[in-house]
């Protein structure tokens, strides 16, 4: 994706940080996670608030909206493109450069542990290229640490919902519950548990992982006033105003061209 833009008056710099359908995609995560999280806490836990029938039918239904969102749609979000940065190669830079921790990444953190410690400016984690009119990355260097272990716990709270779905699940004939559980027998020998308990533990620690994961998200890394643009950027209007320049960097027209021309 290439973010459009759009230069008014009083030298503000107005792009698209997220499309209509990240927004809804952001949105729909965001409700299918806290209603898997609550109910399935009801389910396990056997809180009163609400029948565990109801409780349960209310997470079936979360399921594949939690599913889609991430399986399908961030997937899309990450890899469609406008404009003429829709190659293969450019789509890979893209996903590295926004989405994998790396090196520049690294020392971004560091400098924010330092800021925590008074050493040292917060740096900038969002960072546009304005010759190119995209952006290099847009994301909080702890959160892209994340994203790896996030997806982790997507597939295993997936593949163990599974079975405590249905101990017999097997569509169109093929046994996926049964080979679950097969596989699930090997690894529970090995901390003398039965595989039952071993999936059902796995599936409250993904669960588990997913609260630490938002009180990091909201609680830690977004309760600083300056970063609340990103909020109404997210859940509303999609844009982000660049003349703003807290944690943000602009790779300016003007300093490529100085840049070419010095080589």
């Amino acid at each position: 994706m290439v973010p459009s833009s759009e230069k008014p008056a009083f030298g503000r710099v107005i792009v698209e940080r997220y499309t209509w359908l990240e927004r809804v995609t952001h949105l729909v995560h965001l409700v299918a996670m806290l209603t898997l999280l609550i109910t399935g806490f009801k389910i396990y836990f056997g809180w009163d608030f609400m029948p565990f029938q109801t409780a349960r039918t209310i997470h079936m239904i979360a399921v594949p909206f939690f599913l889609v969102a991430n399986w399908i749609l961030v997937p899309y979000n990450i890899f469609s493109c406008r404009g003429d940065r829709c190659s293969v190669r450019d789509r890979i830079r893209h996903f590295k450069e926004s989405y994998i921790f790396g090196k520049d990444d690294a020392e971004r953190l560091i400098a924010i542990i330092k800021n925590f410690f008074g050493k040292g400016s917060y740096p900038a984690f969002t960072i546009y290229d304005e010759s190119e009119g995209h952006y290099v990355t847009k994301l909080h260097p702890m959160l892209k640490l994340l994203i790896l272990f996030e997806s982790t716990a997507i597939l295993l709270i997936a593949i163990t919902g599974v079975v405590l779905y249905n101990l017999n699940w097997a569509p169109f004939g093929i046994p996926i519950s049964e080979w679950i559980l097969s596989i699930a027998w090997y690894f529970a020998s090995l901390f003398n548990i039965d595989a039952l308990g071993l999936i059902r533990l796995l599936h409250l620690l993904a669960g588990y992982w997913f609260v630490f994961e938002l009180i990091v998200h909201v609680a830690i890394l977004e309760l600083d006033p300056d970063v609340w643009k990103y909020h109404k950027a997210i859940f509303w209007s999609g844009k982000e105003d660049l003349s703003d320049r807290h944690f943000v960097k602009v790779i300016e027209e003007s300093d490529q061209k100085r840049a070419t021309k010095e080589q």
